[in-house]
């Protein structure tokens, strides 16, 4: 009963808080940046670069991992991308990401309160208050849809809050709000496409850490912050 209780006062100080708040949360923030392990060996990381233009705000992500195995090469990945949010609505966002050989890409654009996907994977309209998969913007938990930030798929999802939890990263203790996403579908959990465990920090909505199973288990955990 009190978990319940503590998730209805976090869920509805999250969602009521959007009109006004989510990603002007991150105004204050230059640097985001996040190590990526597989099976707790690093592989990669991913960084955030924050910046102002007069009203807009514009977020630039760059990713990259590898995972090799005896010499050999099984996955390379690079990824690059641009979100730009007024007044909190994002307004544009373009990304190109290049896994081995193969590219794909998105380019989302509102208009007339809709968000126009040219994506990879799936071309066509949504709800413009559906979200972009990135993880930093802790909106995401209080969304019943999000977009593929590589593909530009479309995906119902669930939201369940697990409690508070303390958590260790790079000897550093956090207090932590922990949610799990998946995949709004009738799919077992270990067959659901958007399955992730995730943190945030509980004062500030920090993203602090991700993790999923995937041919092994992936983990992102933040390892710098420049304001």
């Amino acid at each position: 009963m009190k978990k319940i209780v503590i998730f209805i006062l976090i869920y509805f100080s999250l969602f009521f808080s959007s009109s006004f708040a989510h990603v002007s949360h991150y105004k204050s923030i230059k640097f985001l940046k996040y190590d990526l392990f597989l099976n707790n060996t690093p592989i990669g990381t991913h960084i955030f670069n924050f910046s102002k233009n007069k009203s807009k705000l514009i977020v630039n992500g760059i990713g990259n991992f590898k995972v090799s195995k005896l010499g050999i090469n099984l996955i390379n990945y690079t990824s690059e991308s641009t979100s730009t949010y007024k007044e909190n609505q994002l307004i544009y966002f373009n990304s190109s990401t290049l896994q081995n050989d193969k590219t794909k890409y998105v380019n989302i654009k509102l208009k007339d309160d809709l968000l126009y996907i040219n994506g990879s994977s799936f071309k066509g309209k949504t709800d413009k208050n559906s979200i972009i998969s990135s993880l930093w913007n802790h909106e995401i938990v209080t969304k019943k849809q999000q977009i593929s930030s590589i593909s530009g798929r479309v995906i119902d999802q669930k939201v369940k809050f697990l409690g508070e939890e303390t958590i260790y990263i790079n000897n550093n203790k956090f207090e932590a709000l922990k949610f799990h996403i998946f995949s709004n579908n009738n799919k077992p959990f270990n067959e659901k496409k958007l399955n992730l465990k995730i943190w945030y920090e509980k004062d500030t909505l920090l993203w602090l850490k991700a993790s999923y199973k995937k041919m092994g288990d992936w983990e992102y955990r933040i390892s710098d912050i420049k304001y």
